[in-house]
C-alpha cells in the first residue's frame, strides 16, 4: 500500500464520526433513489405487460342501450381492432351485518371471456354459466369469500343467489375504487362480480343489447380521433361517457402514484447529496487546516500539487463510493418491501422486483461527481500552501468589528458568552452559510409530510363536512320522475331530502375539453356550500354554470367566459353556458347548475337520477332490497375508509420526518465536532478563566441554537415553495390538495428540527468531556 493511501486510512479513522455521518446521508439519499426508481420502473413494466396480456380496452363507452348487431358497424371503423359489448350495473349485496352497506358491480362476460378486458388467470373464465359468478380478487380477499361460497346481490329489487366459481384479477380494476368521489379503496365495501352474458341480459331486460362497449385500437395515437368519431356514430344510442384509457379511473390513479414516485426519486436524493456535499466541504476544509505542516512536508518531499490534492479528494470519493454501495443494497431491499406495500393497494399479479443496472450506474456516477466537486471545494487550499510557509503556524485571523457591535443598544445588553457566540459564528462565515442552507433544507423537508397530513385531513373534512352536508346519496338505477322522492319519504325517517340530477357531459373551450358530471341541485340547496376562489360563499344562479378550479385550469376559462356542453342524450342539442363562478372542490371534478335550468336545457323535465338525504335512520337496511335503487353512498362509510387510509399515511409521514431529522443531525453533529476541534485552546483558556464543562457545552449549544433559528426562518419560504411545487404536481381530476398553509405546519417542522439538533448536540457532549484541557494549553504544531 502506498504511503499516502495508508495516511488516508488513518485520516478516515481519525474522523470516523464525520465520515460515518456523511456516508449515512448518502446511503439514505441513494436508497430513496434506487428504491423509488426501481419500484416505479418495475410497476410500469408489469402494468404494461399486464394490460397487453389481458387486452385492456383503449376506449370504454357507457351508453343507455345499444343493440348487439350495431357492434359490427363500430368494428368496421378504421383503426378499431376489437369491440366487445357488456352489461354493467351497481347493485347492493346482501350481507349478515345489516348496518354495513356493500355495493357490487355486476358485469357481464361473453362465453370464453371475450377478446377484451380478459381476466387473470385466463382459466378462471371457463365454465361460467347461469347461477355462477367470478369475483374480483381484492373484494374476495377482503371479505374472505372463497370458490364455492354463495353471494346474494339484489338485482332490480330481487335477490339472486350466485355461486362463486372462482376468484380473478382484472387489469380494469388494478386499483379497486367505486368512483372518483370515493377517494380511497374500500375493498370490503365495493367489489366486482362477473356473470354470464345471458344471465345479465335476462335479469336486466337487455336481450340482445348492452349498455357498455370495450374497444381496442391498432395504434394508440389514433385513440383521440376514434373517440371523436364514436361520439358521432353512437349519439343515437344515448352515449353517457367515452373514457379513454388514460382517463380510466384505476389507470389514472396508478399513473398518478408512479408520477409521485418519479418526483420523489428525482428531488429528495438531490437534497441529501447537497447536504452531504456541504458536510464534506466543511470537514475537508478543517482537515486541510490541521494538516498544513504535513502538506508542506509532502510537497518538500517531491509530491506535486495534483498528487496532494488527489490524496484529499480520495477521502471524498471513498465517502461517495461507500455511501453508494450501501445505498444501493438498502435501496434494493426497500424496493422489495415497497412492492409488497403497493401490492396491498394495487392488484398487479405480474409485479416482481428486478434490478435495473442503469440506476445503479447513475447512483455511483452522480454521487462520485457530487463528492469530488465538494472535495475540491473543501481541499482547494492545498494548492496555495507553500512548503516554507507551512513550517510556521498559520497566523490567526485578524479580529474585526461585526455589524451588530455598531448597534450599541443591543450589543451592550448581551452577556459575555452571547458575545462570544455571535463573534464565533461570524468568524467562519462560509461554514455558517453552508450550515444554514443545509439545515433550512432539512426543515423544508419536514414541512412536506406535515402539510400532506394536514391537507389530506382538511381535504376530506371540507369535502364531506362543509362542501357536501348530506348523510346519504341514494342513486337510482335509471332516470326517474321527481315524484319518486315521495316514495322514499314513505320508507325513511328523513330530516331533509333533496332531488339531484347527475349526468356525464363533455365540457369544452375551443380545443380543450374535459369529460365530467354536471350536477343539478336546487338553487337554494341545503346540502352544498359553494365557495369561490376567494373563499366567499356563492349561490347557484338561475342560469349559467359553476365549474371547479381544476376544470377552469384544464379548460383555460375564468368567470364570465362561456363553455360548450356536449350532450350525449338522444334528441338533445349541445349548449353554451356562462361560467358564473369558479368554485373550490377537492375531490373529483364536477360542474353545478340549478336543477330546473339543467333539466330544461340538458336533460328532461321533472327527471332526477339521485336523492340527497339527511337522516339518522338506518337508510341502508331499509333500502337494501328496493327496486330501482342502484347505490346508497354514506358519509359514515367514507369516514371509516378515510381513517384506515390515514393509518397507512402516518407511516410515510414519520419516515419523511426521520429523513429530515437525519440531515439536521448530521449537519449539527459535524459542525459541533469541528468547532470543538478548532477551538481546543480557546476552550481550554475558558476553563482556566473559571468556565466549567457544562458552561462550555451550553455556549456551543447557543451557537447551534442561533444557526437553527436562522435556518428555520430561511426554511419557511423554502418549505412554502416546496409545498406549492408538491401540491401542483399532485393535483389531478381525482383530487386537488387544498393550499391550507398554517403556522402549525412550521411549528411542528421546527420542533422536529430542534429535536434532532438537540440529539446531535448531546451526541457531541462526550467530545467536550474527553478534551484534555491541560494538553490543549501545552499543544504546539508538530
Amino acid at each position: 500500500m502506498k504511503k499516502l493511501d495508508l495516511r488516508l486510512l488513518r485520516m478516515i479513522k481519525a474522523s470516523k464520526g464525520q465520515f460515518i455521518s456523511v456516508v449515512i446521508i448518502i446511503m439514505v439519499g441513494l436508497s430513496i433513489f434506487i428504491s423509488f426508481s426501481t419500484t416505479a420502473v418495475n410497476m410500469r413494466n408489469a402494468i404494461d405487460y399486464y394490460y397487453e396480456e389481458s387486452k385492456l380496452s383503449h376506449i370504454h363507452v357507457q351508453l343507455m342501450r345499444i343493440p348487439q348487431n350495431a357492434l359490427n358497424e363500430i368494428e368496421s371503423m378504421e383503426g378499431v381492432t376489437d369491440v366487445q359489448g357488456r352489461i354493467s350495473f351497481d347493485v347492493p349485496l346482501k350481507i349478515d351485518d345489516k348496518g354495513e352497506k356493500v355495493t357490487i358491480r355486476i358485469i357481464s362476460m361473453p362465453e370464453g371471456g371475450g377478446k377484451v378486458n380478459r381476466l387473470y388467470p385466463g382459466e378462471t373464465m371457463d365454465g361460467l354459466n347461469q347461477g355462477k359468478t367470478i369475483l374480483i380478487r381484492q373484494f374476495a380477499q377482503a371479505r374472505n369469500i372463497k370458490p364455492g361460497d354463495i353471494i346474494q346481490p339484489y338485482i332490480n329489487g330481487r335477490e339472486h343467489s350466485l355461486k362463486v366459481a372462482d376468484v380473478a384479477s382484472s387489469s380494469e380494476f388494478v386499483y379497486l375504487m367505486e368512483n372518483e368521489q370515493t377517494m380511497m379503496p374500500a375493498n370490503e365495501r365495493f367489489g366486482v362480480a362477473y356473470v354470464a352474458e345471458e344471465f345479465a341480459q335476462s335479469v336486466y331486460g337487455f336481450g340482445g343489447s348492452y349498455n357498455e362497449l370495450l374497444i381496442r385500437v391498432k395504434d394508440e395515437d389514433m385513440i383521440d380521433d376514434i373517440a371523436r368519431k364514436l361520439e358521432e356514430r353512437l349519439d343515437k344510442y344515448g352515449v353517457k361517457r367515452i373514457v379513454k384509457r388514460e382517463d380510466q379511473l384505476s389507470n389514472k390513479i396508478l399513473s398518478q402514484e408512479l408520477l409521485g414516485l418519479d418526483i420523489m426519486a428525482a428531488a429528495i436524493p438531490v437534497l441529501f447529496l447537497i447536504v452531504a456535499g456541504i458536510i464534506i466541504v466543511i470537514v475537508l476544509s478543517r482537515i486541510v487546516s490541521n494538516d498544513r505542516m504535513s502538506i508542506g512536508v509532502l510537497k518538500a518531499l517531491g509530491y506535486s500539487n495534483g498528487q496532494v490534492l488527489l490524496h484529499y479528494l480520495k477521502y471524498a470519493l471513498i465517502i461517495g463510493i461507500t455511501g453508494s454501495v450501501l445505498g444501493i443494497i438498502v435501496g434494493l431491499v426497500i424496493a422489495g418491501a415497497m412492492s409488497e406495500i403497493y401490492a396491498m393497494f394495487f392488484e398487479i399479479p405480474l409485479l416482481k422486483v428486478e434490478i435495473h443496472y442503469i440506476y445503479i450506474i447513475y447512483s455511483i456516477v452522480l454521487t462520485s461527481l457530487f463528492c469530488m466537486v465538494s472535495g475540491f471545494m473543501g481541499a482547494r487550499r492545498v494548492l496555495g500552501i507553500m512548503p516554507a510557509d507551512s513550517m510556521r503556524p498559520e497566523p490567526p485571523k485578524s479580529g474585526k468589528h461585526i455589524f451588530i457591535e455598531n448597534i450599541s443598544f443591543i450589543w451592550s445588553r448581551l452577556s459575555f458568552s452571547w458575545k462570544m457566540v455571535i463573534r464565533n459564528i461570524m468568524r467562519t462565515k462560509r461554514r455558517f452559510v453552508f450550515l444554514v442552507m443545509g439545515l433550512a433544507m432539512a426543515f423544508a423537508i419536514n414541512t412536506i409530510p406535515i402539510f400532506m397530513w394536514d391537507n389530506a385531513t382538511g381535504m376530506f373534512y371540507i369535502q364531506y363536512g362543509k362542501f357536501q352536508k348530506m348523510d346519504y346519496i341514494i342513486g337510482l338505477a335509471k332516470p326517474m320522475n321527481e315524484n319518486v322522492i315521495y316514495d322514499v319519504k314513505g320508507l325513511l325517517k328523513v330530516g331533509k331530502l333533496e332531488p339531484r340530477v347527475e349526468y356525464p357531459f363533455e365540457i369544452s373551450n375551443g380545443l380543450k375539453k374535459l369529460n365530467a358530471n354536471i350536477v343539478g341541485v336546487p338553487r337554494n340547496t341545503m346540502f352544498y356550500e359553494f365557495r369561490n376562489e376567494y373563499d366567499e360563499e356563492v349561490i347557484l344562479p338561475y342560469k349559467g354554470i359553476f365549474i371547479t378550479e381544476y376544470m377552469a385550469k384544464a379548460l383555460n376559462v375564468k368567470k364570465g367566459d362561456y363553455v360548450r356542453v356536449r350532450n350525449f342524450i338522444p334528441g338533445k342539442d349541445d349548449m353554451y353556458f356562462e361560467v358564473k363562478e369558479v368554485i373550490k372542490q377537492y375531490l373529483g371534478v364536477n360542474a353545478y347548475m340549478d336543477i330546473e335550468h339543467m333539466r330544461e336545457k340538458l336533460t328532461e323535465k321533472n327527471m332526477i337520477t339521485a336523492i340527497s338525504v339527511a337522516s339518522k335512520d338506518d337508510v341502508k337496511t331499509k333500502l337494501e332490497d328496493i327496486r330501482n335503487i342502484s347505490f346508497v353512498n354514506s358519509r359514515e362509510d367514507m369516514t371509516k375508509a378515510f381513517e384506515e387510509y390515514m393509518d397507512v399515511m402516518l407511516l410515510s409521514i414519520n419516515i419523511m420526518i426521520l429523513f429530515g431529522g437525519i440531515l439536521g443531525f448530521a449537519l449539527i453533529y459535524n459542525s459541533t465536532i469541528i468547532s470543538i476541534s478548532e477551538r481546543r485552546m480557546e476552550l481550554a483558556a475558558l476553563r482556566v478563566m473559571g468556565f466549567d464543562k457544562r458552561e462550555i457545552f451550553w455556549m456551543l449549544a447557543k451557537e447551534n441554537f442561533v444557526i437553527t433559528v436562522i435556518s428555520i426562518l430561511l426554511g419557511i419560504p423554502m418549505g412554502t415553495g416546496m409545498i406549492y411545487s408538491i401540491a401542483d404536481a399532485f393535483n389531478t381530476e381525482i383530487y386537488s390538495l387544498p393550499m391550507i398553509i398554517t403556522t402549525r405546519i412550521f411549528i411542528l417542522a421546527g420542533l422536529s428540527t430542534v429535536l434532532f439538533v438537540s440529539i446531535a448536540q448531546l451526541a457531541a457532549l462526550k467530545k467536550i468531556h474527553n478534551i484534555n484541557f491541560i494538553d490543549a494549553l501545552k499543544s504546539r504544531i508538530s
